[in-house]
């Protein structure tokens, strides 16, 4: 039975996220593993309303601030070699992963 790792990546910043699975997928293809993804996940969006001024002259003013979260899943088979250089990944501080064997 071959063992295998579901990656999880969550960032505000897609472009950031793409070139994080662009290299885990390079990874993949160069150690010979199988690969499947990045499977986009549909964005969460984080919406906050705040009122403009406390002392409105007789209207309410209010201000819309919006935080999107993307998501994406990447799944490979769990090789040893595979693993090792992806912990070795230069990660950006927008980016967070979770890696679980599945």
């Amino acid at each position: 039975m071959v063992r295998k790792v579901r990656i999880r990546l969550y960032s505000t910043d897609y472009k950031k996220l793409n070139e994080v699975c662009r290299e885990i997928v390079d990874i993949a293809k160069k150690t010979g593993v199988r690969v499947a993804g990045p499977i986009p996940l549909p964005t969460q969006r984080r919406i906050v309303t705040v009122r403009c001024t406390p002392c409105g002259q007789g209207y309410h003013t209010f201000d819309h601030w919006e935080l999107r979260i993307h998501k994406r899943i990447i799944d490979m088979d769990a090789d040893e070699r595979a693993l090792r250089q992806l912990m070795r990944i230069k990660v950006p501080e927008e980016v967070k992963i979770e890696i679980e064997l599945i």
